[in-house]
């Protein structure tokens, strides 16, 4: 009796294991094509992941959005991209073609985070002394400025000594041979003489010599 009942019990899970076998078998396969797409935009969801729910199986969409996978008719897919929801498309399991085509949208996920508050100072007084005390640096005019007033040297107060005065006498020299044979340059045509004239009489800085 107990051999019968055992042999029962066997024939019933291997008639149980053969039609689980056969419905698997019956499950049709399925190219599956399709495109992602934002639904706010209609722009393109690049590199979206893309898995069989349940499995380890899955692909990743390209740069235009486009994906291509072999599923089976039935399955379950799980569509998730960074910054949008992560969204589910169950294949229909009554399909009778091979192939089949889906434009998928994906739905941005904002995030809202409450507000933060930086602050540089503890108070408001260390700012106000900071704020006040701050020193500014000096910019490429103000160097420019500066650097003008090193130049302007009042001929009249400038005293020569003996270094600029041999000077003078060699630049005199060196003129007298550069024009040698020739009619030297005459200043009174010369018009920029003539405006730096011009300016030292409108500033008052000709003095005549008594």
């Amino acid at each position: 009796m107990q051999k019968k009942f055992t042999y029962l019990l066997f024939s019933f899970l291997l008639l149980s294991i053969c039609a689980i076998a056969q419905g698997d078998k019956k499950k049709k396969i399925v190219q599956l094509t399709g495109i992602i797409i934002s639904v706010d935009s209609m722009q393109a969801v690049s590199y979206t992941s893309i898995l069989i729910a349940g499995t380890n199986r899955g692909t990743m969409a390209d740069a235009s959005g486009y994906f291509s996978l072999v599923i089976s008719a039935g399955d379950t897919l799980k569509f998730s991209s960074v910054g949008y929801q992560t969204e589910t498309y169950r294949l229909p399991d009554t399909l009778s073609q091979s192939s089949y085509s889906l434009i998928q949208l994906m739905k941005r996920d904002t995030a809202v985070y409450p507000t933060v508050n930086f602050s540089r100072w503890p108070s408001y007084q260390q700012f106000k002394y900071a704020f006040e005390n701050k020193v500014i640096p000096e910019g490429d005019y103000e160097y420019a400025q500066r650097n003008m007033k090193r130049l302007e040297v009042n001929n009249s107060e400038y005293k020569a000594d003996a270094s600029l005065n041999h000077k003078y006498i060699q630049n005199q020299a060196k003129s007298k041979l550069y024009y040698g044979g020739q009619i030297p340059p005459n200043n009174l045509l010369n018009p920029i003489a003539w405006a730096s004239f011009l300016r030292a009489w409108k500033n008052g800085e000709l003095k005549i010599e008594k």
